[in-house]
């Protein structure tokens, strides 16, 4: 026989092959579509706020998101593989130290606010950049590309000059 724990990561399984579930973790902002039947028609409302609290178990698995309306905390609990969830989108990553910010309820204004966290792709940025670089040097005819190699060089002495002056600037205030 199976276990319980089987059939319930078999049942995951299956909802994450419908359904794309972002990767999210507390202090996240969050906006969640949930669908609201109303008699016979069906709708998405959204809620957007900040996540507070996440369990992760398996099917049961649950996210706590918190926003202030008219002034007032509002915290709404969500299952994740929930039926009555129609997307989840990240809206900005935070920089928290802590799994539960339940801290927040007691915050208000300026003391609430959650520092965003910085993401740094730096590698895919330069790839992209020595890409098109390379497709432009490719395009150009031979004479454009002597022309391309002085031009480089004018780059790098300006930048050394540059350089050159912060630090003058930095001895001169010592």
């Amino acid at each position: 026989m199976k276990k319980i724990e089987e059939i319930n990561k078999e049942s995951v399984k299956k909802i994450l092959s419908k359904k794309k579930i972002p990767e999210f973790f507390a202090g996240d902002t969050i906006k969640v579509g949930v669908r609201i039947f109303e008699g016979k028609r069906e709708r998405i409302q959204y809620f957007e706020g900040v996540c507070i609290a996440k369990k992760k178990r398996d099917l049961n698995s649950s996210f706590t998101v918190r926003k202030i309306s008219f002034g007032e905390g509002v915290e709404r609990t969500f299952a994740l593989f929930s039926p009555i969830i129609g997307s989840i989108k990240v809206i900005r990553s935070g920089n928290v130290k802590r799994a539960k910010l339940y801290y927040l309820r007691d915050r208000k204004g300026k003391s609430a606010r959650i520092t965003e966290k910085i993401k740094k792709s730096i590698g895919v940025d330069i790839s992209e950049q020595s890409v098109e670089q390379e497709s432009e040097n490719t395009n150009l005819g031979s004479e454009n590309q002597k022309n391309a190699e002085p031009q480089k060089e004018e780059v790098k002495k300006e930048t050394l000059k540059k350089t050159v002056g912060k630090t003058e600037l930095k001895k001169e205030k010592k």
